[in-house]
């Protein structure tokens, strides 16, 4: 099929199947590729582009798990290892309220020695500091982890964790689906087949959660079209998922600083434009600026992408890897960057809800 007969596919509504996204992704003509990704975008959201007030507690970089591509993790008495308490908690939740954040983002290594407890008294330490606070918490490699700390299933541990506050889930941990690569990954890690499964069991339990994939290490493009693939089967199924974010692979201070890894800026934009044309199902793509660094994400609202994430504060995990970027961008930066792109700057809550229009 040429590029243009499968243009004209996408933009009648279509739904086009994985042979046509590997053509995409080999497309020699990479403003093309964007236009076609914008028009789909345009279509959808209009010139609008998300962004939220938002702070990320890491709240222990102490972990069970050895992932290779990961730079964050301690172990128990290493150097650098790290564990916050309820108060230092209490207090970036408080000082993130009075900056006007509407979401706290918490991610966190396995920490071996933390009762189940901890995790519901994280949750009611933040929700405390302001009811309004919207709780994005734990992936489903934590809520794996956290069900068998509690010998809880997977939906009883939900159900103690919304009473408690959780709001959603953020989307990583999911890396690489495909098999041989995860193992090469993150081998203690739960398979790809398990974090699906968790993620459904989330949808079902009421909760959104976000998607990510991970690219730019160990993988090939057909390995990044079956990830997709897979979301779009589930997303089929449940809805349950806000927005697809496409991580790039921070080489610089991991054990998988191999030869060509990481990404360049046309690998970014690619990828960001054949998700939004592929996962027709998700309303959202987010450039995620810490990682792929402040213009790349901005040239990224003329290649689909509709979201930008917020304003971060003190991420840990992205930097840890190597990422030069900022540890946190103002509103009025985040307006500015989306006015310059020549796009509608929105501040959203984590649901998605339209909170003020620039």
């Amino acid at each position: 099929m040429t590029f243009a007969a499968l243009a004209d596919k996408v933009l009648a509504g279509a739904r086009i199947d994985e042979a046509e996204a590997l053509l995409l992704f080999r497309h020699p003509n990479l403003l093309e590729l964007g236009e076609l990704a914008q028009a789909v975008n345009e279509r959808r959201n209009g010139r609008k582009v998300f962004f939220n007030v938002n702070r990320h507690i890491n709240h222990t970089n102490i972990c069970v798990n050895r992932c290779r591509f990961c730079a964050f993790f301690r172990r128990p008495g290493e150097a650098g290892a790290y564990l916050m308490s309820l108060d230092e908690v209490r207090a970036r939740a408080e000082e993130a309220l009075q900056q006007g954040a509407t979401e706290i983002h918490v991610v966190g290594g396995l920490h071996p020695d933390l009762p189940f407890e901890f995790y519901l008294e994280l949750l009611a330490t933040i929700k405390a500091v302001s009811p309004e606070l919207h709780v994005k918490a734990f992936t489903a490699v934590e809520i794996a982890y956290l069900a068998e700390l509690a010998g809880l299933t997977i939906p009883q541990t939900l159900e103690k964790l919304k009473e408690a506050g959780l709001g959603s889930l953020p989307g990583g941990g999911a890396e690489i689906f495909a098999p041989e690569i995860r193992n090469q990954l993150c081998p203690e890690k739960i398979s790809g087949v398990q974090w699906l499964s968790i993620m459904e069991q989330v949808h079902r339990a009421g909760l959104k959660s976000n998607a990510t994939m991970l690219y730019g290490h160990l993988e090939s493009v057909e390995d990044r079209v079956d990830h997709m693939r897979q979301l779009r089967e589930l997303q089929d199924r449940t809805g349950g998922f806000q927005v697809f974010i496409p991580l790039a692979f921070q080489p610089e201070h991991s054990q998988l600083k191999i030869g060509g890894s990481g990404t360049s800026g046309v690998d970014d934009l690619r990828t960001l434009a054949v998700g939004r044309i592929y996962l027709d199902n998700f309303a959202n793509v987010k450039a995620y600026w810490v990682m792929l660094g402040e213009k790349i994400a901005q040239v990224s609202l003329c290649f689909g992408v509709n979201d930008l994430d917020g304003t971060v504060v003190e991420e840990r995990i992205g930097h840890e890897a190597g990422a030069d970027t900022p540890q946190a961008m103002s509103r009025d930066s985040i307006v500015a960057m989306i006015r310059k792109a020549g796009r509608i700057p929105v501040e959203r809550d984590t649901l998605y809800r339209e909170l003020e229009v620039y």
